[in-house]
């Protein structure tokens, strides 16, 4: 497969946002290469990275992070430190500690604060003298998503490092291949047991992308709107978490790394369109769901999905259009068995979009397209909290965002695009080909995550992508039929069944519509672009 770069990836005119931060030097680019990227798969294992990196810092060096949520006491190790610790330690140390973190809707706004909340996350962190702040800048009923970390060293920017994905600062995440879930858990769905079992996904990046997801730090600390969105309530959260209502000025930015690998990555990003708006995206971004519809039209042979929901239709649209283009190809996606929260109220709207988007592409292609979800070897169902895509064994994606409207129009997000570069751009970037890893990255990923899924420890059957459908489809059954025959029989390999969503009546599609496409799902397209499939 071609995997030239421009053909790809957006340039800056596909991005849609002139305003935002415009990585890569030369038009058209708007990606950079001379990177190294390392998949790292499973909250146990970012967590142990993270950990390795953090430890490593020394006074002077810098650290940037966002997230949607930070639990204080989250061990990154089985023996700790937690995250808060590690953290704080090193803000006293004279490490200089900045971070974005939301200031979900929920939180309560009267002392003392749980030690689940976003706010002792920031205060713990700002007592030791960083500066961790909670971010309301959002479009109402929407929420920072973004989950990334920079460091930089101030001595050697050979080793500066960002972490950009799916997982959390939270209970729950620390899982790892075996899925026996994080001791430290969320309650979730009662189906997924006391402690849920995870799969998660981050990736780790050198070269000169760090400075690229620097610049989106950046532009959100430096936005002059208010942190607290100017209501009076939000005004009095913040007093109440100690919390200033504009960031002071961040430091004077460093030049990017040097060249680290041969990867070329682009930075995607979702702003929705808001009063007042982002200076960095006046009209929104939507860049993340352009990149998606890109790509899909150049899938020749398979996708492969990892998500927590794939329940809008416009997602499944665009997934259906590529099947209906090329007859030859496949769709293989991987959720969840049950909605995280799944009660009388909150389960009928998301599952009633998940079966809309699911019957589309039942329809589109009946047999080419399979949806499948996972256990441990208990039988307890996995959560699905990965946000992954890979087209080809080529162009793949790892980031904050998931298959649903929210992602792709009213979250704010960021996910990474990524490409092995043509050896002659390596050349040109000054890497050394002899020095780099396999250009196969896409392929390593697919056969590491599908290796650990079916259960298989040899790549042959792997590398078939061509008859992958029926490699899923046939594990799946064999796990499905053990499982109705009673499980009299020594278990199969592997560890996914066939995804059923449970339905939705007709009396519940009455009111789950209108919550779903408000509240669970919403657009925040311009106008003119609801009700069509463009982003």
């Amino acid at each position: 497969m071609n995997n030239d770069v421009g053909e790809w990836f957006l340039n800056h005119a596909e991005r849609g946002n002139a305003a935002g931060a415009q990585p890569g030097s030369v038009e058209p680019r708007s990606w950079s290469e001379g990177n190294l990227v390392r998949p790292l798969v499973h909250g146990a294992t970012y967590f142990a990275r993270l950990h390795e990196e953090l430890a490593a810092l020394r006074p002077g060096d810098r650290v940037w992070f966002t997230d949607w949520r930070g639990d204080v006491d989250e061990r990154l190790l089985p023996d700790g430190p937690t995250i808060g610790e590690l953290l704080a330690g090193l803000a006293a140390a004279g490490v200089k500690v900045r971070g974005l973190v939301w200031r979900s809707h929920g939180a309560r706004a009267s002392a003392p604060m749980s030690g689940t909340t976003n706010a002792l996350f920031g205060r713990q962190i700002n007592e030791a003298g960083g500066e961790v702040l909670l971010d309301q800048r959002v479009r109402p009923f929407g929420s920072h998503h973004q989950k990334f970390f920079v460091l930089r060293r101030r001595d050697d920017p050979s080793r500066d490092v960002a972490f950009v994905g799916g997982i959390d600062l939270c209970h729950s995440r620390r899982d790892d291949a075996d899925h026996a879930g994080d001791p430290q858990a969320l309650s979730i769905n009662s189906r997924y047991g006391d402690r849920p079992p995870w799969h998660d996904a981050a990736l780790e990046l050198r070269g000169p992308v760090v400075a690229d997801v620097l610049a989106v730090f950046a532009e959100r600390w430096n936005d002059p709107n208010p942190l607290d969105s100017r209501t009076p309530y939000r005004m009095l959260v913040q007093r109440l978490a100690d919390m200033p209502r504009h960031p002071k000025p961040l430091p004077e930015a460093a030049p990017p790394p040097p060249p680290a690998g041969p990867h070329a990555v682009q930075l995607l990003r979702t702003y929705a369109p808001k009063r007042p708006p982002f200076p960095f995206a006046p009209a929104g971004e939507r860049s993340i769901a352009r990149a998606y519809v890109k790509a899909f039209a150049r899938a020749r042979s398979f996708i492969y999905i990892e998500d927590q929901y794939l329940w809008s239709a416009e997602i499944a649209g665009q997934l259906a259009k590529a099947l209906i283009r090329n007859p030859q190809l496949q769709v293989i996606v991987v959720v969840p068995r049950y909605p995280d929260s799944d009660g009388p109220l909150a389960g009928p709207p998301s599952r009633l979009g998940q079966l809309r988007a699911l019957s589309m592409l039942h329809r589109a292609a009946p047999d080419r397209f399979g949806v499948f979800d996972l256990e441990n070897v208990g039988g307890t169902p996995v959560y699905i909290h990965a946000k992954i895509c890979i087209i080809d064994d080529t162009w793949f994606t790892c980031g904050s965002d998931n298959f649903n409207r929210r992602s792709w129009t009213t979250d704010s997000e960021i996910t990474c695009a990524v490409l092995d570069a043509p050896h002659d751009n390596r050349v040109e970037r000054g890497v050394r080909i002899e020095d780099q890893p396999s250009d196969r990255l896409a392929r390593d990923l697919r056969l590491q995550l599908w290796a650990e899924h079916l259960g298989l420890t040899h790549d042959d059957p792997l590398l078939d992508t061509e008859d992958g459908l029926t490699l899923w489809r046939s594990a799946a059954n064999a796990l499905d039929q053990w499982h109705e025959t009673g499980r009299s029989s020594p278990r199969p390999i592997g560890r996914a069944r066939q995804h059923h969503t449970e339905p939705v009546s007709r009396l519940q599609r009455l009111w789950a519509a209108p919550i779903n496409r408000i509240i669970v799902d919403p657009d925040s397209r311009p106008r003119k672009l609801r009700q069509t499939s463009q982003f």
